[in-house]
């Protein structure tokens, strides 16, 4: 009996020791892997013995992982370029009213280089846009408001977004100052052009009026009136012809036959096409050019055209005595032509819209003309690559200059 109970108690001492054995050495494998885990997570084994299945499990688990992680940072990547790439500013604003993240639009529309962590209050800067974040907090509606900014000359839309997952908000800013610019040339657009038609056409119609009454059998009224009509018919016939050339130049219609062109020629043609004029309204026209001007590439039908604008405007707005000179010379990469009068000058506050259209500088000592011919120039020099502007002193004449790359 002794024997046996022995023997007994010697195998349950075995299993437990050989069971222990196991656990511990179990126990040492799965230490062994989660420290390996935490040092190497890219490079875990799969083959451990007699944890196989839970070091599968565990990769596979990382796999998925690993695959979700970089599908989100690629959709982050695309949302983060998208709002970089925005004109709109995207601000994101916490409950407590602090920016938590600006794109790089908002930052340049509040002119402020870090907007981050800053209030609403800060940034914005304006009382009526703040009132809509904050009306937005309150009512936990979209609420929006346009404001007009008079010391940026901009026209700004704030429209707040609650965020319906947290207790912040989303601000989009819209910067709406060349929309508004837009709307005010077209409106002004049309009220030129109906302005610049009721004249002659009013006059059509007195004339008209006036022969049917029995001018027309006056052998001296008759002919006057007629040759009365037939100059408002030309002036409108021109009006017309300039609208729809400003049209196409402007809508890229009008094809610039670009050749080498050498600008003493140009100038040469434009001189001669107004000479006549010029001496008829008791003006001199004198040229100045260097010799050795580069050519440039341009369409010469285009350009002449623009410097008879430009001959045409001086000999208008110049005393009889007085001078026009035409000149060109080589600067900024290209070739400066100018155009230069003696005479009344422009106001300070009407150069920057001289070439605007319809518009005039004084309509009661501008006689005839649309309007429309610093505009028509503008756009040809730009479809050039260059640039033109004035420079005027109110009584003692004007420079509108031009600039043509060269070839």
């Amino acid at each position: 009996m002794n024997s046996f109970l022995w023997a007994v108690v010697s195998v349950l001492f075995l299993g437990a020791a050989w069971f222990a054995w196991r656990y511990y050495d179990l126990k040492r494998r799965v230490d062994e892997y989660a420290r390996l885990a935490r040092i190497a997570p890219d490079h875990l084994p799969t083959d451990l013995k007699q944890i196989e299945n839970l070091s599968n499990a565990i990769a596979s688990l990382k796999t998925t992982f690993d695959q979700q992680l970089a599908d989100l940072d690629s959709e982050n990547a695309r949302l983060s370029t998208v709002l970089e790439q925005l004109t709109d500013g995207v601000l994101i604003v916490d409950t407590n009213g602090l920016i938590q993240f600006a794109n790089p639009a908002a930052q340049k529309l509040f002119e402020t280089p870090s907007v981050t962590g800053h209030s609403v209050t800060e940034i914005v800067r304006n009382h009526q846009l703040v009132e809509a974040w904050r009306r937005c907090q309150q009512t936990r509606e979209v609420q929006s408001e346009s404001v007009e900014l008079p010391a940026r000359r901009q026209f700004l839309q704030l429209i707040a977004i609650p965020d319906t997952h947290a207790s912040g908000s989303l601000l989009l800013v819209q910067d709406l100052t060349r929309v508004r610019r837009l709307e005010t040339v077209r409106r002004d657009f049309i009220s030129n052009v109906s302005h610049e038609l009721r004249t002659p056409l009013a006059s059509l119609k007195a004339l008209t009026e006036t022969l049917q009454s029995g001018a027309l059998a006056d052998p001296e009224a008759g002919p006057r009136f007629l040759g009365r009509i037939n100059t408002e018919v030309d002036a409108l016939t021109q009006m017309a012809q300039e609208l729809l050339d400003l049209s196409r130049i402007e809508s890229g219609q009008v094809e610039l036959l670009l050749a080498p062109l050498a600008p003493k020629g140009l100038i040469l043609s434009a001189a001669d096409r107004m000479r006549m004029q010029a001496e008829r309204a008791g003006l001199k026209l004198s040229l100045h050019y260097d010799e050795d001007l580069p050519n440039i590439r341009a369409d010469k039908s285009r350009l002449e055209q623009v410097l008879v604008n430009l001959i045409h405007n001086a000999v208008k707005f110049t005393k009889p005595g007085g001078e026009i000179s035409l000149e060109a010379e080589s600067g900024e990469g290209g070739v400066r032509f100018a155009v230069r009068d003696t005479g009344v000058g422009i106001p300070a506050e009407s150069l920057t819209r001289i070439f605007e259209r319809f518009y005039r500088v004084d309509r009661s000592r501008t006689g005839s003309g649309t309007g429309l011919g610093l505009s028509i120039s503008k756009h040809i020099i730009e479809a050039h690559g260059g640039r033109i502007w004035a420079e005027s002193e109110e009584g003692r004449g004007s420079v509108f200059q031009f600039i043509i790359p060269v070839q």
